[in-house]
């Protein structure tokens, strides 16, 4: 039985199609290797197999999958609490980080400064609930190549971030801000709910949530959720066959 190689997924991610190739989605069958998800490879812009296999299966993906997927690795469920979408958009990448008093939104700004193309900004923002992201840091950040901004703290403009094409995350709404002081740190560890977060941390965010994956087990989770998107693939097949949820699983 053939194997699902490199040259098979990139010719067009249909899970359907690649469970009947397999029997019974059997995850032995794929030919992939670590190397394949190298983290390095999400910010390098050109051509590599290795780049657009990457940024296929994560178009494709869900926090809830990732979630699962290092869960399943270290028993860790990564999840970033309390941090929500603020326009419904989906994104992905490696972090920088920044933090910040919430009366100080000038240090997001050296953030967006020392940020490269393709990354996204977290912010750390600590004190009194006061927005320290809105419109213009935005802008801004659309303008540079950023892949979003995930802010443990409070953003503001909402009425323009709503319908921006810029993803932003949030764990508070308020219409007031701080000032532009730059008194904050670009890119040290951080720990929130017990999570530590460093630069360079790969980070996956959409409507379901935010979940924060160390960099050194990057490569690990995405081929567990690689293995997990081709399993829930098998069970909706089942489903579409008449077969009952809990029959698939083996609860009865």
């Amino acid at each position: 039985m053939s194997k699902i190689t490199t040259n098979s997924f990139l010719k067009g991610w249909n899970q359907n199609k690649i469970i009947k190739e397999i029997d019974k989605a059997n995850t032995n069958q794929l030919n992939f290797e670590k190397e394949d998800f190298n983290i390095k490879n999400l910010n390098i812009q050109d051509d590599s197999i290795q780049n657009h296999l990457l940024k296929k299966l994560l178009d494709s993906t869900a926090s809830c999958q990732i979630s699962d997927a290092l869960n399943n690795l270290t028993g860790r469920n990564g999840v970033l609490k309390n941090i929500k979408s603020i326009n419904n958009k989906k994104t992905y990448g490696r972090i920088i980080t920044v933090k910040t008093d919430s009366d100080d939104w000038g240090t997001s700004l050296l953030g967006i400064d020392k940020a490269k193309k393709g990354e996204i900004l977290f912010i750390l923002s600590l004190g009194e609930s006061s927005a320290i992201w809105g419109e213009l840091t935005s802008q801004c950040s659309k303008e540079k190549g950023l892949s979003g901004t995930v802010i443990c703290g409070a953003t503001r403009d909402i009425d323009f971030l709503v319908d921006f094409d810029y993803p932003v995350f949030a764990s508070e709404i308020v219409p007031n801000a701080g000032k532009p002081l730059g008194l904050g740190i670009v890119n040290p560890e951080l720990e929130l709910e017990k999570v530590k977060i460093k630069p360079g941390d790969f980070l996956f965010a959409d409507m379901s949530g935010c979940v924060l994956v160390p960099q050194e087990l990057f490569s690990d989770v995405i081929m567990e959720t690689l293995k997990i998107k081709l399993k829930e693939s098998e069970i909706v097949s089942k489903i579409k066959k008449g077969k009952s949820l809990s029959e698939i699983l083996n609860l009865r």
